[in-house]
């Protein structure tokens, strides 16, 4: 069996996230939300012929993006490895796409050798809409300091219980992760907001991104952000911030892996 790595791009807009879902009901009609990972193991089965099984990188949720998704499979085709992309591409929507295809160890897993995750959220800061990527940033409308944003945010780095910006609400499960940077910049009225980290819990960044932006408008202190993240209590956070701003860049793997 060969196995197989592919890199993925994909616009979520129109999708229930990568994440296959089953259909529930008494219907036995019923029909699934459209998802990434049904689309691109549909075109895989008209490729090679074979129903395989997708693991991916992270589990993005309805409405987020990817530059750098990575996901892997294994297969008995024969089908040479650079002919896999453009074949695959042929059969899938035009918002999703595999930028590359490349034989990998028989040992490499997608999801759990992945080392980190590199996230971007990006905010319109205006006060007028845009049209053309609207679907790719969430609009801020309200003036934002960005330095006191940048003040809070140095707090975040370092391995810390995020549950203040989980919806995740499991008491026994371990909420920590280890945020290994976490970086704001601003391009004449976009504010991008960049994070690596070696996992995140259930739409984490949308939760720190939209608190930071209560910093920023001036409707919380820095250090009263310092204090909700030691908290651990999702009440006390800002609200979760729309997915359409979200867009995963990139997983890195050690070397020897990928």
């Amino acid at each position: 069996m060969r196995n197989i790595k592919l890199v993925i791009e994909y616009e979520g807009t129109n999708y229930a996230g990568w994440q296959e879902q089953r259909a529930k009901g008494p219907f036995a009609k019923e029909v699934s939300p459209p998802t990434i990972q049904a689309h691109l193991r549909e075109a895989i089965q008209k490729v090679t012929g074979e129903w395989v099984v997708l693991y991916a990188a992270s589990r993005t949720d309805a409405g987020v993006h990817a530059l750098g998704q990575v996901v892997n499979f294994k297969t008995s085709s024969y089908i040479p490895v650079e002919k896999l992309a453009p074949a695959i591409n042929f059969y899938l929507p035009k918002e999703i796409v595999v930028r590359s295809a490349e034989e990998v160890p028989e040992d490499f897993h997608a999801q759990f050798d992945a080392k980190s995750k590199v996230y971007k959220y990006t905010v319109l800061n205006d006060p007028i809409p845009r049209a053309l990527d609207r679907n790719f940033s969430y609009r801020f409308p309200r003036s934002l300091d960005t330095e006191k944003m940048k003040q809070a945010a140095s707090y975040l780095p370092g391995s810390h219980d995020f549950r203040s910006f989980s919806v995740e609400s499991l008491p026994k499960k371990d909420s920590t992760r280890n945020i290994k940077s976490f970086e704001i910049t601003q391009e004449d009225r976009y504010i991008h907001f960049v994070v690596e980290a070696d996992g995140f819990l259930h739409k984490m960044i949308r939760g720190i991104v939209g608190t930071l932006l209560m910093v920023g408008s001036g409707k919380m202190a820095v250090e009263e952000f310092r204090r909700i993240l030691q908290a651990k209590d999702r009440r006390l956070a800002g609200p979760t911030v729309p997915a359409r701003g979200l867009c995963l860049l990139k997983v890195k793997y050690n070397e020897e892996k990928s």
